[in-house]
């Protein structure tokens, strides 16, 4: 791990909280600072997301975002508990990525996994989990409270963005519909992608 921007060591000297923007790719999130295996334009910190982020202290974020970047790690467990330990109490973790039913998904050799409704539940104690579905959570030791999940459908063509916007508002009305989906619908009408907010839970 690197610290390419020197913005970033001030911030932490005077303990500011961070944004950091996962796996941004050749261009960060608007205001936040960009973590990226390559040092290109838009990284100002230069990490393999399955290594520890080791220059980053506890609680020194306030939030984090990462899109499309999850399903090319292969140490997510050791990930999400980095997650953790570097989020505040009150931090904004927002994570987007490929839904399981997406079809484009499979074809990149460097996909190794995919996410569905109850994923980032297996983060989470059983009193912040469904009551009509409870997933185990004794892979991690790290717990997050799910905020919110919208599941999102394709965009690219014009019957794509007339159906999907009416099959996006029913699938994300509750989370029984979002399950029904899962369960009934997904294999007839794919999804493109799945968007998680999170908050770390810390005593």
């Amino acid at each position: 791990m690197k610290i390419v921007n020197p913005v970033i060591t001030q911030e932490l000297e005077r303990g500011a909280a961070l944004r950091l923007d996962l796996g941004c790719g050749a261009r960060a999130r608007s205001g936040y600072f960009g973590v990226d295996l390559v040092e290109r334009l838009g990284s100002d910190i230069v990490a393999d997301l399955n290594q520890p982020l080791d220059l980053l202290p506890d609680n020194c974020c306030e939030a984090i975002y990462t899109r499309h970047a999850l399903e090319h790690v292969q140490n997510l467990l050791p990930l999400m508990r980095e997650i953790h330990r570097v989020c505040k109490p009150d931090a904004r973790i927002e994570i987007v990525v490929p839904h399981f039913s997406n079809v484009y998904g499979h074809s990149d050799p460097t996909h190794v996994r995919f996410f569905g409704l109850y994923s980032m539940y297996y983060f989470c104690s059983r009193e912040d989990q469904p009551m009509a579905r409870t997933v185990p959570n004794f892979y991690s030791d790290v717990r997050f409270r799910v905020e919110r999940i919208n599941i999102q459908f394709y965009r690219y063509s014009f019957l794509d963005r007339t159906l999907g916007r009416l099959l996006e508002k029913f699938t994300n009305l509750n989370l029984k519909t979002q399950d029904f989906f899962e369960r009934r619908l997904a294999h007839l009408f794919h999804a493109s992608q799945i968007n998680y907010t999170l908050t770390p839970v810390k005593v």
